[in-house]
């Protein structure tokens, strides 16, 4: 068994939940000229909050700028492209044949912001400070040693087979950042949050930074490439963390974009002339733990019970407002492992009430305590029909919400005194979510992080295990474990998999150019965008 890691974040719900609740909603109106500076200028209200603009140490919404203003070695692609990876920073790359030795050709004539050209020695300085310091540091984890033989080389040598592709394309820990920069942030905490310091590469540099209110991007004139090149010359994001007020900068033409929006509302906006609705899949999913470790939940025969019990689509009519698609355990559509021949429960009450006869409880007869995040919305819609569908065979339901930090840290206290149901809005890393969601979310462990039903299987550790020494030398035999561990989940059921949320946007026609890609849902990437008929 490799070494793995539990991620040490889901950060604070109260920013992602004003992105996505239950889909993630984004709405634009480009090239309308609010502020009167003319179509190079594209205003934007975001949701997304700052918790840091150091590219090493990002690990929160903030991806939504420093997606834009860095580059990884690669670009991971969107589900259902022809290419899995587009090259960034690198050409190219190779790996030997057990995965253990990856070979990235650094592409010549980029430039950092600051002037500086990227060279073999930048590559490897920003990995090691990621290794070392990142929020994401866990991802560097197979890394045992870089070589530079020359000045565009980069040979990276693991401990054990990895999937160098996907960890070096992560929205989090794979920046590449100047030299300069590092050094400077190295020296002085603050570094990033000063006017206009930013390290990268991409298509905008920082200009401006007034924290909780306004982040400026102006374009890069000297980016690399320019077949990617933005038509807008500067925008300018205010962070707005409520989405109906967002919406009501939209309306009243005082944006022209904003990556937050009711989901409620979505609806009024299709059938509209000047605007489309789509959907895409996204990482986000729900799922909600039993405590497995006592009471009634301690036998699957009730947790299957119950499994039965939920109310699945209208949980996703309600609390998705419509956009969501029934998860097959925990990974999401789309994302590495996903299998949708995974089975998934539907609800039948009859069959929940001969499960709860067979474990000697015909008429349930019990109280669950059950906790959920107060700032996620989707969750507070959807949280009662759990309640409703549970005393319908005999169980109670108390419901109580917590802001998601005193949620969580209750959890993590132990399962004697914890909830015996946890609701959890959860997303992967980076684009695998066998070595994150599977192992994070069911794997045992001693001291409980996000394995909040406790459970402990031994086949399934085995299976979770095996799979991710596979993942770099033969992924279909991985997703072939990963498929059988979820079977295991279904069967034991120490937890729901609620549903897999929609990414939806509301995109005018005056905009060309826009694109969502679920490696990265907080970014909304600016280089692609331009006033319709630019």
């Amino acid at each position: 068994m490799h070494p793995r890691r539990l991620p040490p974040r889901r950060l604070g719900l109260s920013a992602v939940a004003a992105i996505t609740a239950g889909g993630l909603t984004l709405t634009a109106c480009a090239g309308s000229d609010s502020t009167g500076r003319g179509a190079t200028v594209l205003t934007v209200a975001s949701s997304a909050a700052v918790t840091t603009l150091d590219p090493v140490k990002s690990f929160s919404t903030e991806a939504m700028y420093l997606g834009n203003i860095y580059e990884p070695l690669l670009w991971k692609n969107p589900v259902g492209s022809v290419e899995e990876y587009t090259p960034a920073i690198a050409e190219s790359w190779t790996k030997s044949q057990d995965a253990k030795t990856w070979t990235f050709r650094i592409r010549q004539g980029i430039t950092f912001h600051d002037g500086e050209k990227v060279d073999a020695a930048a590559v490897k300085a920003s990995i090691l400070a990621a290794q070392k310091d990142s929020g994401a540091s866990f991802i560097w984890a197979p890394l045992a040693s870089i070589d530079t033989p020359d000045r565009h080389t980069v040979v990276m040598h693991l401990k054990y087979a990895a999937p160098m592709e996907l960890i070096a394309s992560s929205t989090y820990g794979s920046w590449i950042v100047a030299p300069k920069a590092l050094a400077a942030a190295a020296k002085d905490k603050s570094y990033y949050e000063n006017k206009g310091a930013d390290g990268g590469t991409g298509p905008y540099r920082l200009t401006s930074y007034t924290p909780g209110k306004e982040v400026v991007l102006d374009r890069y004139d000297a980016y690399w490439n320019k077949g990617h090149a933005s038509g807008y010359r500067t925008v300018d994001v205010r962070i707005t963390p409520d989405a109906v007020t967002a919406q009501q900068m939209l309306t009243a033409k005082e944006v022209d974009f904003t990556t937050s929006f009711p989901l409620q509302n979505v609806k009024d906006f299709k059938g509209k002339r000047d605007y489309t609705v789509r959907d895409y899949a996204s990482p986000f999913n729900f799922v909600a733990f039993f405590n497995t470790t006592r009471g009634p939940l301690k036998d699957p025969r009730v947790r299957r019970a119950l499994s039965y019990a939920t109310p699945y689509k209208d949980i996703i009519t309600v609390g998705a407002q419509g956009y969501g698609t029934q998860a097959h355990g925990p990974v999401p559509q789309g994302i590495f492992p996903s299998d949708p021949t995974v089975p998934a429960y539907t609800q039948d009450l009859d069959k929940a009430r001969a499960l709860l006869a067979e474990a000697g409880r015909p008429k349930g007869g019990f109280t669950l305590n059950l906790t959920y995040a107060a700032e996620n919305q989707a969750e507070a819609r959807f949280v009662p029909l759990i309640k409703d569908a549970y005393a319908k065979v005999g169980v109670t339901v108390n419901v109580t919400s917590k802001l998601f930090n005193q949620q969580w840290e209750a959890a993590k206290a132990g399962p004697a005194t914890a909830q015996d149901m946890f609701v959890l809005y959860y997303w992967p890393t980076y684009s695998d979510a066998g070595s994150d969601n599977l192992f994070s979310l069911y794997h045992s462990s001693a001291k409980p992080s996000f394995n909040l039903s406790y459970w402990k299987n031994a086949r399934y550790d085995g299976l979770v295990d095996k799979a991710g020494t596979l993942t770099g030398t033969d992924p279909a035999g991985a997703k072939e474990l990963y498929a059988q561990a979820m079977k295991v989940l279904h069967d034991e059921a120490p937890g729901l998999s609620l549903y897999d949320a929609r990414a939806v946007y509301v995109v005018p026609k005056r905009i060309e150019g826009f694109r969502f890609n679920e490696n990265y849902p907080f970014t909304v990437f600016f280089a692609s965008m331009k006033p319709a008929g630019a």
